[in-house]
């Protein structure tokens, strides 16, 4: 099983910028890995994906879509979501996650257990 670890968060301005990592113990090209943020009070919900293997298929939330970007360095076991034009909605945890679905249009069905997450906040 993937043991994956995020880091990464901070607390940053409206308008800001972070960059999330999020790392494995071990790596397989065959896992969609997913990024999830959940709000206080609020339900967990799928920010972004990308696709397993050597593919680049990524999905957004339209929530993000044209200020979040993932990407994956397969040679360091990573996934990094770069977050730019942060909005006061974005505070939240956030985890990454192995997911049975990513597609352009779709993000789902996450499996394997979840990581501590880290610290999005965006107050000025």
């Amino acid at each position: 099983q993937v043991q994956l670890v995020e880091s990464g968060g901070g607390l940053v301005q409206p308008g800001g910028s972070l960059r999330l990592s999020c790392t494995a113990s071990t790596w397989s090209l065959d896992h969609n890995i997913a990024w999830f943020r959940q709000a206080p009070g609020k339900e967990r919900e799928g920010v972004s994906c990308i696709s397993r293997g050597i593919g680049t298929t990524a999905y957004y939330a339209d929530s993000v879509k044209g200020r979040f970007t993932i990407s994956k360095d397969n040679a360091k076991n990573t996934v990094l979501l770069q977050m730019n034009n942060l909005k006061p909605e974005d505070t939240a945890i956030y985890y990454c996650a192995t997911v049975f679905v990513c597609t352009v249009t779709k993000l789902g069905a996450p499996f394997g257990s979840w990581g501590q997450g880290t610290q999005v906040t965006v107050s000025t």
